[in-house]
């Protein structure tokens, strides 16, 4: 594929947390952005709203279920980022069938719309909760896959519909699956913006699940840098490639690197509403990320202390903390 600059890129999910930093990373490499939003009767933008150079994206609403809208949505586009699903796990449990409706008719639906435009290129974006606890680490792209919730089901079902159509159509596809992103801009149901938001408001206990698992964390930015990176790379297409920094830190580890970056001393209370069910839970996620920097360019830029303080300083700023309502816990 080559140099992205100059093609016509579709993000979807745009409007969310990595889309949105996807977008403007795409910009400052001289793309035309077509943007996709959830479509929603107050024609808000998401996190678009927030992104320098809004102007110069083009920005559609819809809905990735709707095959129709989908057709419509590639025509005359080069390569496509599909990220639009649902993520929130614990609401998995509640409402599992909006999540194989939006992940795995919505990658169908993407897929059959972007072989019929012709596009030259399909970066589907996987997840490592399709890994489920590890059972070896680091967690290399031949781990088998565990489905612990609806959610991760949905995903390793979204990835299977993918690739088969790389495999029985010719579409030109990568998969590509980051571990724990975070970042200026994450939603309030994940770990970081959980702490960060908690602290920050004042709160004096800090209301978490479990903090004995651990996680891979990579700074938001350098979760963009390996999808274009996996975007231009041929030697990528058919295949599933992981993202990821090759670090292991556990939330209580982390809780306390973010306590000191804000100079808290608050307790953790552990909540119950905010634990897995007992199987559900992933205990150990740790990327092996040798194929993407074996394939492409790609070398983490952030360490985790830097990106955490970043994080804290975007979260800590008050227009940006009123949008998040820290005292309720948000499936």
């Amino acid at each position: 594929m080559g140099r992205l600059s100059g093609k016509n890129i579709l993000v979807t999910g745009a409007d969310g947390f990595i889309g949105s930093h996807l977008c403007e990373t795409l910009m400052t490499r001289g793309c035309h952005v077509r943007a996709l939003a959830q479509y929603n009767s107050f024609n808000n933008w998401g996190w678009l709203e927030d992104i320098d150079r809004r102007a110069a994206i083009e920005v559609r609403t819809g809905d990735v279920r709707d095959p129709f809208f989908c057709q419509a949505l590639v025509k005359d586009i080069d390569v496509v980022f599909h990220l639009a699903s649902l993520i929130a796990i614990p609401y998995s449990y509640v409402a599992p069938q909006t999540y194989v409706e939006t992940n795995i008719t919505g990658t169908l639906n993407i897929c059959q719309a972007a072989m019929d435009a012709g596009v030259a290129r399909v970066v589907h974006t996987s997840t490592s909760e399709v890994y489920g606890t590890a059972r070896k680490v680091p967690i290399g792209e031949e781990h088998p896959l565990q489905p612990q919730s609806p959610y991760s089901a949905s995903k390793i079902g979204a990835d299977a519909m993918a690739m088969s159509y790389y495999h029985a159509f010719a579409l030109p596809l990568t998969i590509a699956r980051p571990f724990n992103t975070y970042g200026p801009r994450q939603s309030a149901r994940a770990v970081i913006p959980t702490i960060v938001t908690q602290i920050a408001t004042g709160a004096r206990q800090l209301k978490l699940g479990d903090t004995r698992p651990t996680r891979d964390f990579n700074y938001v930015e350098d979760t963009c840098a390996g999808l274009v990176a996996l975007a231009a790379c041929d030697a990528a297409l058919g295949k599933t490639v992981n993202i990821g920094s090759n670090r292991e830190i556990s939330i209580g580890e982390t809780v306390a690197m973010i306590k000191e970056i804000m100079g808290s001393d608050i307790e953790i209370l552990e909540q119950s509403e905010r634990l897995r069910p007992e199987n559900s839970e992933v205990f150990r996620l740790w990327c092996d990320n040798s194929l993407i920097r074996e394939l492409t360019d790609f070398e983490p830029q952030v360490s985790l202390r830097d990106g955490l303080t970043r994080t804290v300083e975007w979260f800590a700023d008050p227009k940006n903390l009123e949008k998040y309502k820290a005292d309720i816990y948000n499936v």
